[in-house]
């Protein structure tokens, strides 16, 4: 495994399934904090982290990133913000989640540079998974796999697209949508190389013994 956690992804062998944590959609930044530290510190198969804080200010967003990041430093696990290069940019993360409406990979290239880790949302489509990885995206996700509480869901995704993209494409694939240690098997079995997880992990009594919960379903099927 190198020093970056994303970068041994993309070769013929895929590595074992990981878990790539998105932040609560709002929080209180200290009580946040310690929990993630708890849950880095417990060690597990996390690989990544996202900052979502949809309709924040900035400057919030900017504040719970200079609070957040060297927690991930600090356990190697990559560092992404959602939608917004310009603020990556400004966080010194490691990258940026796209949505389909927060612009192209190339402008985000050109905010973050060649080591940044680009992935892009693209829901069921191939069609919209075939431009992100010619476009030059690190990863692309799908979704929603299931029902889920923390976004609102029009878009949906079944296996069948995991197992499809990883027969023809090196680039890592992320599941997304709904996902929890009792429902996750057939997407890790599919091919997912991430499975994006948010409320099963914040949402539970601890946070840390969620991930570990996790655990045993990322083993290679």
């Amino acid at each position: 495994m190198s020093d970056d956690p994303l970068a041994d992804f993309g070769r013929e062998e895929r590595p074992p399934c990981q878990l790539y944590l998105i932040s609560p959609p709002a929080f209180d930044l200290a009580t946040h904090a310690r929990a993630l530290e708890q849950v880095l510190k417990a060690g597990g198969p996390v690989a990544a982290y996202q900052l979502r804080l949809k309709g924040a200010a900035d400057a919030e967003v900017l504040a719970a990133a200079e609070r957040l990041l060297p927690i991930c430093q600090a356990h190697e696990v990559a560092f992404l913000v959602n939608d917004r290069a310009d603020l990556a940019r400004l966080a010194g993360a490691d990258g940026v989640h796209l949505g389909q409406t927060d612009g192209s990979v190339a402008q985000a290239r050109a905010h973050l540079g060649p080591q940044a880790q680009i992935g892009v949302t693209c829901h069921g489509s191939r069609h919209l998974a075939m431009e992100a990885g010619e476009a030059g995206a690190n990863y692309v996700a799908f979704g929603a796999f299931f029902p889920t509480a923390t976004k609102e869901v029009s878009l949906t995704a079944t296996p069948a697209i995991l197992s499809w993209w990883t027969a023809i494409s090196p680039i890592p694939c992320v599941a997304i949508g709904g996902i929890t240690p009792a429902n996750c098997r057939p997407l890790v079995k599919a091919g997912a190389d991430f499975l994006a997880v948010s409320a099963a992990i914040w949402a539970a009594p601890d946070p840390a013994a969620a991930v570990q919960a996790f655990a045993p379903q990322l083993a290679p099927a």
